[in-house]
């Protein structure tokens, strides 16, 4: 393809509408339009020649495809009306997610703004990679169910874990994950020196959407136990995951298991045997680090982690920007 893609960021002052004009000024192939902001339109985007516009004045109509970096249920009426438009989308937010209006309302609280353009497909290209090629509409995965589901992937597709055990995920994340408007318990004397889980058990809205994209891989395993955690840093997220077995393995049979499946994807880095995914790993950086530990037979535990900004938001998007239109789909990434 050699004409360039012209694309809309909607909510593009925020965190990952940051990273996506940044990740975009060094695209080869795709070119930004326009940047939307309420609250700083008429103010200079950053590293362009652009200024933010408000929401309502962005020419939609103009661009071949849009991103939506805004909160879960101001995305969705943006998306319908951008596919009416016969505008491509890809949806930071939450709202393009879940597979049913029930499962959103279920989790979000209230009903869906747009049932009609529910399902659509679930980019993570990792697992998910031939439903996106040229597809219109893709959700976009959360942060923490990036890091879960890659961690998890080559057990589950593998049959290997036991049925109905539980998965327990240990998360932590950096506090650009909780957004750029500020809130009681992410100011910085809240935060700095202090480590602070939230929403623990079943309660966190992400729970929803790893075990909807857990069951499309095996759904015979138990319930999720989700335990999110604020670090006090500033990008970052770092899954630990607890898995039992249904037959014994060893840690030789486990490594191979990950490097096998990961090999030929370039964003996706499993470390060698007895080293541990740290943070460093993967900040600002597009990949996501994975390491496997087998503590007895029937146990793996799997660390993975992940730049939330990154390959949990905004590089992430480029990959299913690429994939939408027919492109290499790691252009514009590799060399983070």
């Amino acid at each position: 393809m050699s004409d360039t893609i012209t694309v809309g960021i909607y909510g593009a002052a925020g965190y990952a509408g940051q990273e996506l004009v940044d990740l975009l000024a060094v695209h080869p192939q795709a070119g930004l339009a326009f940047a939307t902001s309420n609250q700083d339109a008429g103010q200079p985007v950053p590293g362009t020649a652009l200024t933010y516009t408000p929401h309502d004045a962005a020419p939609l109509e103009s661009v071949d495809v849009i991103f939506l970096a805004m909160p879960h249920a101001a995305s969705a009426p943006l998306a319908a009306r951008a596919a009416a438009a016969g505008v491509k989308v890809i949806d930071l937010s939450a709202d393009l997610r879940m597979t049913t209006p029930e499962a959103y309302e279920a989790w979000y609280g209230l009903p869906h703004p747009n049932p009609e353009l529910l399902p659509v497909p679930y980019g993570l290209p990792e697992l998910n990679r031939a439903n996106l090629a040229y597809a219109p509409l893709i959700a976009n995965p959360g942060c923490y169910p990036t890091a879960t589901l890659l961690g998890l992937f080559p057990l589950l597709e593998g049959h290997a874990l036991a049925p109905d055990a539980p998965i327990f995920v240990d998360a932590k994340s950096g506090v650009s994950g909780a957004g750029k408007a500020p809130k009681a318990n992410t100011h910085f004397v809240e935060v700095f020196g202090n480590l602070s889980p939230y929403n623990v058990g079943r309660v966190h809205r992400h729970t929803g959407e790893i075990e909807q994209e857990i069951a499309k891989v095996d759904d015979t395993t138990g319930p999720l136990i989700f335990s999110p955690h604020l670090l006090p840093v500033d990008r970052g997220l770092l899954a630990t995951i607890y898995v039992q077995l249904k037959a014994p393995w060893d840690a030789t049979e486990v490594q191979a298991l990950y490097e096998d499946c990961y090999r030929d994807e370039p964003l996706v880095d499993v470390l060698p045997a007895g080293q541990l995914a740290t943070l460093k790993h993967a900040v600002r950086k597009n990949n996501c680090a994975i390491s496997v530990t087998v503590p007895t037979e029937k146990t793996v535990v799997i660390v993975s982690a992940i730049d939330n900004l990154l390959k949990g938001a905004a590089s992430q998007a480029i990959q299913n920007l690429n994939l939408m239109f027919g492109l290499q789909e790691t252009l514009g990434l590799l060399k983070c």
